[in-house]
């Protein structure tokens, strides 16, 4: 059976929204109780009473809303956007007509960036956390797994940014491995883990609203779940997200792909390329 894209698995977004809820019935609840309480003794001023009460449990619940941290609420904020753009994706994917890609040198580079700036994993992370772009969940993961390594050495790698409805699938959704082989078929190849972090530092650019799966070999979770990088804008900040990376997720057809141009393609630069 395909899989659902499932997004990173923060919850901050509807734990923010139970609590707004819940203090409002609170504050709702305490006012309730405190009026007829004060009505029950006569000799108390039952309008002071009732606003003291209700202020207390407003200051309460206000206070409790601010322990979902910015960068939680800008990762679930995210996340949330990018679910609803592939809802959208997958019911527009065959209104948008596209130019059919018939092989890679007929791509121009859409970005070449530089890898093997930072001597580890850590080193890069800390770059990300410096210049303020958020990693969500499942891509802190990956990027903390001795799967995801960093080029030993400086180099460019020319990126080009194409859609499934480019690569010739004309569906609402396709597989994501349908999709990686045929890319390969025309003559693209796999991004290093590395390029999706390494673009988020260097794409502080990007448009609101725009998703850029690393067309890259999944890595897996701690908890053995394989997942690719996104770099996106959702609208809360910039930031590096996960998702779903088995061979059978169903992604868009208008999602748009990061493939790396072989060398050949690019006038000689060079690009950091993971094995076949």
């Amino acid at each position: 059976m395909a899989s659902v894209l499932p997004i990173d698995s923060e919850a901050g977004f509807f734990s923010r929204t139970f609590s707004v809820e819940l203090c409002n019935k609170s504050i709702f609840d305490m006012c309730i109780l405190t009026r007829h309480a004060d009505l029950a003794a006569p000799h108390h001023h039952p309008i002071a009473g009732r606003g003291r009460h209700c202020l207390i449990v407003a200051l309460l619940c206000a206070a409790s809303l601010f322990q979902v941290t910015p960068k939680a609420w800008g990762q679930c904020s995210a996340r949330d956007v990018l679910q609803n753009q592939l809802k959208l994706g997958k019911v527009r994917a065959v209104e948008l007509p596209q130019e059919l890609i018939e092989a890679a040198r007929d791509v121009p580079t859409w970005k070449t960036i530089a890898v093997g700036t930072f001597g580890n994993s850590v080193a890069l992370r800390n770059a990300l956390d410096v210049v303020g772009c958020s990693i969500g969940g499942l891509a802190a993961e990956v990027l903390a797994r001795p799967a995801f390594t960093v080029s030993s050495s400086k180099m460019d790698v020319a990126l080009v940014a194409v859609s499934a409805v480019e690569l010739g699938f004309k569906t609402g959704s396709v597989p994501l491995a349908v999709i990686y082989a045929r890319a390969r078929q025309l003559g693209f190849e796999f991004a290093a883990a590395e390029v999706g972090p390494q673009l988020r530092l260097q794409y502080l650019d990007q448009p609101v609203g725009e998703f850029l799966i690393v067309g890259m070999q999944p890595i897996k979770t701690w908890s053995g779940e394989p997942v690719v990088l996104n770099v996106a804008n959702g609208g809360a900040g910039l930031i590096l997200i996960g998702q779903d990376g088995r061979d059978d997720a169903e992604i868009p057809a208008t999602s748009r792909f990061l493939f790396v141009r072989p060398p050949d393609l690019s006038g000689g630069i060079a690009a950091a390329l993971l094995p076949p």
